[in-house]
Parts: structure tokens; C-alpha cells; sequence
């Protein structure tokens, strides 16, 4: 063994050599140029990403990226202006423009925009009249004043067009968000609608119109509410007060208070706008199939007569050190945790970087020293790091869960002596280089999407970061030494940390934003603005969809054993992903699941399983075991060339895996205490354990486990030999990389049968109940209530893909479609509403109508009737049907199946009996739909169901006298719901 650990260091030694090497030899500078139009930008020699970089003559920052993989641009419009500038008596401000960008301008959903600017300007004196207003009395009847002229204001608009506009581009993960120091706005579109694009943008950020404002209002008051029953975000922003006392990074947050939320101010909303809302504290970042000539005269033209303003961001206050630790408490139902906290200096500074290698050296997900101290000897139930970084301060957070009858301080210490083992050297002399590589390959990863391109694009921006500094970030990485990182971990580790504990208990600090009652506002859904009449005769370029012939796509081979390999190249990078897949999983056999999970925990005869993790990490590779209801994956991914030497790893520990009972026994703990966990998480209580039940009933697989004492009798040489036992069975390869030839040499090398390959066991079948009659409640402390309406539809079927497709963009997903407009657009009932029509994922199953609404508890009999109805009558609009058809043809066109993908898609279409690529049929029947035929499809699948109604809220405040109009309420115990303990189910 003393010679394949020499093997694999010589492997990591070369590697990372080369690097070191290749780095050296790439000079990176800034360089100017102009281009064929005149306009001057910026590149950074050797950037992978190739940005170009113009500042327009108003100060517009404008990041433009290629990345031709599919016809689509990602784009995002950063301001610098976030929550840390709120005013402090109207903190939330940010985050409500943020909304309130959406609505339009006086071109964007006006109709008669005179007449409307004068009620909204009475509207907005009636906020600042009611925000002076002491009186309760009173402000309730100047409220009611401005919810009659916010019904009156709303005839004279159209709800929402924006949306409208960026559904007919065929724009995907249309949406915003606000932190700290900046708020973004997201598109993703296809690239021949870029003129259009640019049209509908720089229209939208020339002015600010304050319409729909207090429906608007109400959908916040919801979002806050949310935010009240996250633990996690509570324990978060608790975090933030302790560690910034009186910098509004902790102060304040981008929510805002509730009481101010209560009163807000118009007038500041527009002087905030004003202010930040400026050219020369904005960018524009596109990434995707672009030609860079073109792109910035568009650009130019939409955004250049902006007026550029000066902009002075306020003088936050300086902190003064943490002297000793603070300790903090938060309450509510989910499992208790600790966070500890440790300021740090902010984006871009020496300290910043170094506070993340320090973090990469304690948790990187394999070879940390939390990956191996606390998680690989199951020390804790989960312990890991994080770092977060904003212009003034930073933060590295620890992050910790408690083993069963393990106390919060007893975590806290343990995450605080890895930071001893680091402040005293105790960590090996190679990690810095892995851990500098483990970064590279991300940022390879990342720089490959377009996406993640133009994020990182705009995190410069935000941050006032040259990118050459971002490209060159591993060059001065490189030059830290161990002693280095030891002597800044002595000077800035010590006493100075927050700790924040989460506790089980009630929260007494909870705050409910109530509702005043609005009177439901006009969609004016048949109607359009001039804006909207002149943008439909625009004319874009067309983009034909390109479908895949699976056949040659993904190209097959035979290893010398006779294994077939299904392959594809990978001409992005020099990374590879390779998987073993076997045809049975957890419905065959349900102990391979933990067999699995427990692979995680072993080493061989000669390695530990410290040192199986640091092999791995060396070699900038990554292994994987896991199983699904149907499937188990044995996969391998990370750098091509040291592939074999990965290989080499894997089937030594698959062959030589020695069982621990003392890790088999801690892994059990950590089994239960997970699913103690699971069960006072409400996510996971209505979306996995309600959602199931209502599916299934008692027989389901999610209720098909083990139990403690059948685990307790495992003998964990059994899960092992049930994890060796794999190669007996068939299996199939699928290899995504480069130099083909040489990948399959080495799996002819190292994975070796021994045996003729057996079939599959039987699989457990489970039979899908007939829905209706029945409502399912779970109590759970929490301010809002949560509602799951599902029904059983026909068996799978893939001629119903087309229409359910078009329907589901039509009328139940989207922030222009029916259901979101109607509850929340209109009646302001729900923060978030939805409805799909969800085809089955593997054939002779069923399909399933659901819709979804999260409101608050006093808003819930009105939101379910306006859910029911809509589901019952689907509203006829021939305009909003055009759109959403016009919207899901070019989304499909400007799909691309690419890489890797192209694999998987087609193993997903299999499970469903489909050997083609059946977008090319959806696309061809999408196109010749009409209204008729979409109503006729709803008539059919989704008018006249019968739902099983599944509920999570607090019992105290439900009204179950209304939910027993829908059917037979029983209330399900969370044991019983996942089959913990014994049934228990209450009739209410």
C-alpha cells in the first residue's frame, strides 16, 4: 500500500506544479481598445471569460460577456443601493422599490396616465398624512381612503404588463432581489429578442411610477410574515446585530421592521429612486450568444441619455472590535443549531482573502478539518463554515448541529478547537495548493455558464472590484505559506466571535403585520397600453429550435468485460464525470440507501477514512455513492488527468472497504436525529411528508423505512458486502469528458467483474390512492397557514405534454399568469400562489393537478374560494393566451441540450417510454393550439377534480369550521405522517 500512496502524491505533486507553472507564464493586464463603433472598453489579458468591459459617457458600467452554448442572454441590472442605505426611520425601502420597479412607467401599463398621476399624487399625500397619524381610529379611515383611490387609480392602468412584455420575450427566471449594498434585476432571454429586451429596460428604469402600490404593500406584509416563521433567517439576521451593533449591515435588514412597513412614504420611495436609480451607479451585465459591436450601440441607445447624477452613499458607522464573546439566543420549532461569528475586513482586502483559504482549510466538503474531525468521525451532526464579504465588513461564520443529547456549547467548542488546530499548524503542508485548485476548478465550473458568468460579473461591480484582481486572486493566493496562515489566525481568531444559539421554544418576539383589507383592484387584462400595442409589431430575428438525434448524440462503446459505455466529449474543460449506474435502488432493496450513506464513513485495510478523503482532495477529484427509489450511482468526477489515479482510489475502497461498528452505530444516531430534524421542518413536513401522504396514503415509500431498532440489528459488514455486491449485478457506464480512448482504457484497467452479471430483484410497487374528500392538517407554529390542493389525474400519457406545457405557463406558473394575478396581483390573498398540471416522470404512473397557497391564517377561507374557483372556471383571456403561447415556442426554440445533459435528459425520457427528442411534436402542437383547444384541456384534466387538501398552520389560529367545507378533516402526527412511531391520526 506504502506504493500507491507515493503513486498518488507524485499525481497531486505534478499537478499541481503544472499549475504553479502555467500560472507564471500567463502575464494578466489591463488593455483599452475601441471598437468598430467607437466606444472604448477594457479586457484583462488571459481571461478566460473574454469580459469587455465599457463605461459609457454617463458613467454606465456595461459588462458584456460570449458564451455561445445556447441562444439565450443572461442579463442583470445591478444598482449600488441596497438595504444598509435604507433611511433609518423607513427601513424596508430598497427591497419595496424593488417591487415597485415592476409596475411600470407612464408608458409601461398606462392607459390614461394624466388622469392616474393625479389620483396617485393624492395617494401619495394620504401615506404621508397616514404615516404622521398617531390616531389608530384615524389611520384606519385614511386607509380606507386610499384603498378606495387605489381601486379607482387601478382602472386608469394595466396590473403588471412588464410582466406581460417579458413573457412574450420568451424570458425565463424573470425576478429582482435586494441585500446589503445592492439590488439586481433578472432575465434571462433569447438572444434575438435583445432589441426588444433593451426597448422594455430602458423604458423601465427612466422613471418611477407608484402604482398598485398598496396591493403591492400587502404582498410584502406577507413576505415579512415568511420571514417570521424562518428559524434560519431569524438565527441569521440575530447574527448580524451582534456582530454589527451600529452599522446597518446588522441594524437594520432588507425586509425592514414591521412597523415600518405599516407606514411607509411614497415621497421617500421616489427620493430614493432618484438618488441611486443613476447611470453612474449602475451596470448592465449580458453573457450569452452575443456579437459585441452590436450589443453595446443597443445598449447605448437605450440607456445613454440617462442622466448621470452624483451619487455620495452615506458614511456608515465604523465598528469598534469584539472584545470578548456574545453570546444570543433565538426561539421556534426547527432543530437547534449555533452559528459563531467573526468579523472580519470587507470585499477585495488582503484579510478577505486569506479569511478564505483559512475557511477552505476547515470545511471544503472533504478534506477539511471540519470534514474530517467532526463530520467524517461523526463528532457533531453537521459542522461546516461559510464566509460572506460586503464593502465595509465580512464575516466567517461557523456553522454547527447537535448530536442527539449534545448541547450547543458543546458544538460551539468543538468548531472552536479546529480553529486551534489551524491557529497551532495542525493541518497538512499540501492543503493550501489543494485548496487553492479546489477554488480554480469551481471558478472553471462557474466561468462554463453563462449564468454564473454574468454573477460574477456583477459581484465586481457591486463591490468597486477591478476583474483583474478577480482573475489574479490565485496568483497572490499562491504566495501565502503555512506560516502566514498561521500567524493571521493567532492575530484575528481569539475572544472576539458572536454566538448565536438556536433553541427549540417559542418565539415570544414574533411579529404579525396584519392586513387592513383591500378592496380587490382591476386587472384590466383585455386592455393594453400604447407601449405594449407598438412593442407587439416589433419584429425579431426568429430563432429555430434544434432538436437532438439521441442516437449519434450520445455515442457508445464496449469495455474488454463487455460493459456498455454510453459517452459523450466534453469540449468546455479538462474536467470528466464518470458513473456507474445500476437499474435498482431503494424500491428493490431499501437497505441500499444506508449502505450508501454509510460507504461515506469507512476506509480501507490500509487507509483510513481521513486519508481516503485527503487521496481524493489531492487529486482534485470528488467520488459519490447514492441511491435513489430506482437507481444507484456510483460516480467519480474532477480533473481528466488524473482519472485513472481516481479509478485506482475507487475500486480500492469498493473492494476493500473494512466495516466499523463504531462509526455504524454513530451513523444510526445521526439516521435519527436527522429524522427528528426532518420532522419540525415545515418545508418538509407539507412538500415531502404531506405531499406523499396525500399521493399514497399509509403505503408510500417515503413511509417504507427502517425503524431504530431494525437498524440497531444491521451488521454493518452486511451494508458493505451489499455495496460490493454491486458489480454483481448489470450495470452500464456513462463517461462525459475528453480523449474517450484513454477513459475507457482506464475503467478496462481498474474495474474489474469477476463474475457473470446477475438481474434485478423485484421492486416494491407503490399504488397511487384516488383522491378527493379528505383534508390533511398537520399544527405547526407559524404565523402564516400553507395550502396543497392535489389531485390524481389520467395515467401518464405524452400527448397531454404540449398542452399541459402551454397551460401551466398560461394560467398557474409566472408572474403574468392567471392564478398569481388573480390572488395576488388583484386581491393581494397570498405572497406566493401557483397551480401546475404535472405529468408523471416515468410511465403507467399518474399524472397530478396541484396548486399551492401561502397566506397569511385570517386570509385563508378567501384564498382557498379564489384558488377553487380559478380551478374550477379558467378564465378566458385571448390576449394573455397568445402570450404565454408566443412565450413557450420561443423558450423551446432557444432551448439547448447541451454537455452532460444530453445523457441525462435521455435517461428521463425513457423512464417515460420516449426514445426521441418529443419537443420537436410539443413545439409543432404548442403552434397550432388555440384558446378552444387550452380550455378544452382544462375541461378535461383540471375542471371537476377531486382534491385532497393537504394543510400545515397553527391549529390555535386555523379556521377548520371552513377547511371542513372541503371535506373530512383529520389531523395527521408528524411520527405518524413519516411512520416514526405509532399511527396517529385525530378526527377533527
Amino acid at each position: 500500500m506504502r506504493t500507491f500512496k507515493i503513486l498518488s502524491l507524485l499525481f497531486v505533486t505534478l499537478f499541481l506544479n503544472n499549475c504553479k507553472n502555467s500560472s507564471n507564464a500567463d502575464v494578466v493586464s489591463i488593455e483599452q481598445h475601441s471598437d468598430s463603433n467607437g466606444f472604448k472598453y477594457e479586457t484583462v489579458t488571459n481571461d478566460p471569460t473574454g469580459l469587455r468591459l465599457y463605461t459609457l459617457d454617463n458613467g454606465l458600467k456595461v459588462y458584456l460577456g460570449k458564451n455561445e452554448e445556447e441562444p439565450k442572454i443572461q442579463t442583470l441590472i445591478g444598482v449600488r443601493a441596497g438595504s444598509s442605505y435604507d433611511p433609518a426611520d423607513n427601513t424596508g425601502l430598497a427591497h419595496y422599490l424593488e417591487h415597485m420597479v415592476f409596475k411600470g412607467t407612464d408608458e409601461i401599463g398606462a392607459l390614461d396616465f394624466e388622469a392616474e398621476h393625479k389620483i396617485l399624487k393624492q395617494i401619495s399625500d394620504l401615506y404621508e398624512k397616514h404615516k404622521a397619524e398617531s390616531d389608530p381610529d384615524k389611520k384606519k379611515e385614511i386607509y380606507k381612503e386610499i384603498d378606495k383611490l387605489s381601486y379607482e387609480a387601478s382602472k386608469l392602468c394595466v396590473a403588471n404588463e412588464y410582466d406581460k412584455l417579458t413573457t412574450m420575450l420568451g424570458a425565463e427566471g424573470t425576478n429582482a432581489f435586494t441585500s446589503n449594498e445592492q439590488t439586481v434585476y433578472v432575465n434571462k432571454i433569447p438572444s434575438n429578442e435583445l432589441d426588444k429586451w433593451l426597448k422594455v429596460e430602458g423604458e423601465r428604469f427612466s422613471q418611477l411610477v407608484l402604482r398598485l402600490f398598496h396591493t403591492e404593500l400587502e404582498a410584502v406584509y406577507e413576505e415579512f410574515n415568511m420571514g417570521q416563521d424562518s428559524d434560519r433567517r431569524k438565527q441569521y439576521y440575530t447574527m448580524l446585530e451582534g456582530v454589527f451593533p451600529t452599522h446597518p449591515y446588522g441594524t437594520q435588514t432588507t425586509i425592514g421592521k414591521g412597523e415600518h412597513l405599516k407606514n411607509p412614504s411614497m415621497e421617500a420611495i421616489h427620493a430614493y429612486f432618484d438618488k441611486y436609480y443613476v447611470p453612474n451607479n449602475m451596470a448592465v451585465v449580458l453573457v450569452g450568444d452575443l456579437d459585441f459591436d452590436t450589443t453595446i450601440q443597443k445598449v447605448n441607445d437605450a440607456f445613454g441619455s440617462y442622466e448621470r447624477k452624483d451619487v455620495v452613499h452615506p458614511e456608515l458607522p465604523k465598528e469598534a472590535p469584539i472584545t470578548s464573546p456574545i453570546k444570543k439566543e433565538v426561539f421556534g420549532p426547527t432543530a437547534e443549531s449555533i452559528f459563531v461569528a467573526f468579523r472580519t475586513d470587507g470585499y477585495g482586502t488582503k484579510e478577505a482573502m486569506l479569511v478564505k483559504l483559512v475557511d477552505y482549510i476547515l470545511a471544503n466538503s472533504q478534506a477539511g478539518l471540519m470534514d474530517l474531525n467532526l463530520n467524517q468521525k461523526q463528532a457533531v451532526q453537521y459542522g461546516s463554515s461559510f464566509t460572506s464579504f460586503n464593502n465595509d465588513y465580512g464575516m466567517h461564520v461557523l456553522i454547527g448541529m447537535p448530536k442527539a443529547g449534545q448541547s450547543l456549547d458543546d458544538v460551539r467548542d468543538l468548531l472552536l478547537a479546529e480553529i486551534e488546530n489551524v491557529k497551532s499548524g495542525n493541518f497538512d503542508d499540501w492543503i493550501i495548493d489543494a485548496v487553492i485548485n479546489d477554488l480554480k476548478l469551481s471558478r472553471t465550473k462557474s466561468f462554463g455558464d453563462a449564468s454564473s458568468t454574468a454573477y460574477e460579473y456583477l459581484d465586481a461591480f457591486i463591490h468597486f472590484a477591478d476583474w483583474k484582481d478577480r482573475l489574479t486572486i490565485f496568483d497572490e493566493m499562491k504566495k501565502v505559506t503555512k506560516q502566514d496562515i498561521i500567524d493571521f489566525a493567532n492575530k484575528h481568531y481569539a475572544n472576539n466571535y458572536v454566538e448565536v444559539h438556536k433553541l427549540k421554544g417559542e418565539d415570544k418576539n414574533t411579529m404579525k403585520v396584519k392586513n387592513p383589507g383591500i378592496t380587490p383592484i382591476e386587472l384590466n387584462r383585455d386592455k393594453e397600453s400604447s407601449f405594449l400595442s407598438a412593442f407587439k409589431k416589433i419584429e425579431s430575428p426568429k430563432i429555430e429550435p434544434q432538436y437532438i438525434d439521441y442516437s449519434t448524440a450520445i455515442k457508445t462503446s464496449n469495455t474488454a468485460n463487455g460493459l456498455e459505455v454510453s459517452y459523450i466529449e466534453n469540449n468546455t474543460n479538462d474536467l470528466f464525470d464518470l458513473n456507474v449506474i445500476f437499474d435498482l435502488g431503494k424500491d428493490h432493496d431499501k437497505l441500499l440507501p444506508i449502505a450508501a450513506g454509510y460507504f461515506d464513513y469507512l476506509g480501507t485495510d490500509q487507509l483510513s477514512p481521513e486519508d481516503v478523503k485527503k487521496e481524493f482532495y489531492k487529486l482534485g477529484i470528488e467520488y459519490s455513492i447514492s441511491s435513489s427509489s430506482d437507481k444507484t450511482y456510483i460516480g467519480l468526477s474532477g480533473l481528466k488527468e488524473n482519472l485513472d489515479a481516481g479509478l485506482v482510489l475507487l475500486e480500492n475502497l469498493w473492494e476493500n472497504a473494512v466495516p466499523n461498528q463504531e462509526a455504524y452505530n454513530k451513523y444510526v444516531d445521526k439516521i435519527i436525529k436527522g429524522r427528528e430534524d426532518g420532522k419540525v421542518e415545515k418545508g418538509n413536513i407539507l412538500w415531502n411528508g404531506l405531499f406523499n401522504y396525500g399521493m399514497y396514503g399509509e403505503n408510500s415509500r417515503l413511509r417504507n423505512i427502517l425503524n431504530l431498532e431494525e437498524l440497531k440489528a444491521i451488521n454493518p459488514q452486511d451494508l458493505v458486502n451489499k455495496i460490493k455486491g454491486l458489480k454483481n449485478y448489470k450495470q452500464r457506464i456513462f463517461y462525459y469528458g475528453k480523449e474517450i480512448d484513454n477513459a475507457i482504457a482506464a475503467i478496462d484497467k481498474n474495474h474489474k467483474l469477476n463474475n457473470a452479471l446477475s438481474d434485478y430483484p423485484s421492486k416494491t410497487n407503490y399504488i397511487q390512492k384516488d383522491t378527493g374528500g379528505s383534508v390533511y392538517f398537520v399544527d405547526y407554529d407559524m404565523v402564516q397557514s400553507e395550502i396543497i390542493f392535489l389531485a390524481k389525474g389520467s395515467e401518464f400519457d405524452p400527448a397531454k405534454l404540449a398542452a399541459s406545457n402551454l397551460f401551466n405557463t398560461y394560467f398557474g406558473s409566472g408572474l403574468s399568469s392567471i392564478v398569481f394575478q388573480e390572488i395576488r396581483e388583484s386581491k393581494s390573498l397570498a405572497y406566493s400562489a401557483f397551480s401546475s398540471y404535472s405529468n408523471a416522470s416515468e410511465k403507467d404512473k399518474h399524472n397530478y393537478v396541484y396548486a399551492y397557497i401561502g397566506t397569511q391564517v385570517n386570509k385563508m377561507p378567501q384564498a382557498i374560494d379564489a384558488m377553487l374557483d380559478l380551478m374550477t372556471n379558467m378564465p378566458e383571456a385571448q390576449e394573455m393566451f397568445n402570450q404565454a403561447k408566443e412565450a413557450t415556442l420561443k423558450q423551446i426554440a432557444a432551448e439547448r441540450i447541451t454537455k452532460s445533459d444530453i445523457f441525462w435528459t435521455y435517461e428521463g425520457l425513457k423512464k417515460r417510454g420516449i426514445t426521441e427528442d418529443n419537443r420537436k411534436e410539443m413545439y409543432n402542437t404548442i403552434k397550432d393550439m388555440s384558446l378552444a383547444d387550452l380550455k378544452m384541456f382544462f375541461n378535461e384534466n383540471i375542471k371537476g377534480q377531486s382534491y385532497n387538501v393537504l394543510v400545515i398552520g397553527n391549529k390555535k389560529d386555523v379556521n377548520f369550521k371552513e377547511l371542513s367545507k372541503l371535506g373530512e378533516v383529520k389531523e395527521l402526527d408528524v411520527d405518524y405522517l413519516f411512520n416514526y412511531e405509532k399511527p396517529k391520526a385525530l378526527k377533527l
